[in-house]
């Protein structure tokens, strides 16, 4: 549904639910409205497997008018966004919400193609297969058109623990 979480120019924070993970990412873009982008997101219960998440937390801020990569540490999932708007530079810093389930480790990581295809086109992204997390993205940002495209990072994550790494 078009529920946007947040609205042109405002800030805002979304966590999915305890033991969720975000899934889907929806956004159109609006030139008029700041070059700025309404957004919304759907979440998932992750499987049994993965047990229950055993931190949680808010990764570093990614700034707004750069182009950026990053990915959950401690092997965590992305379970939620933060996003601020800075009017000078027409963008948004961004912020990860991530959980770690006990000691699982991703692996066979790949990367989408980028969201939107275009910029200034909607975006709809979705994850199609249930076992595979996002746990992070890179973005690149368009001085010209004011507005980012996204590639996803997707792992699916081992059903046993591993050799954990504080990476």
């Amino acid at each position: 549904n078009d529920d946007w979480v947040n609205v042109y120019r405002q800030g805002f924070n979304f966590q999915c639910p305890h033991g969720q993970v975000i899934v889907a990412v929806r956004s159109t873009f609006s030139k008029k409205e700041g070059s700025d982008r309404l957004w919304n997101y759907a979440c998932m219960p992750t499987p049994d497997t993965l047990g229950e998440p055993s931190e949680c937390w808010w990764e570093e801020i990614n700034r707004a008018g750069l182009q950026w990569y990053q990915t959950c540490s401690n092997n965590g999932l992305v379970a939620g966004f933060q996003s601020q708007y800075f009017p000078s530079v027409l963008d948004r810093e961004w912020q990860f919400y991530c959980c770690r389930y006990g000691r699982r480790c991703p692996y066979s990581c790949w990367m989408t193609s980028e969201h939107p295809e275009h910029y200034g086109e909607d975006m709809d992204m979705m994850m199609y297969t249930y076992d595979h997390y996002i746990r992070g993205a890179t973005t690149t940002f368009s001085g010209v058109e004011r507005d980012r495209q996204w590639k996803f990072i997707v792992c699916r994550m081992t059903d046993f623990d591993c050799q954990f790494q504080n990476a």
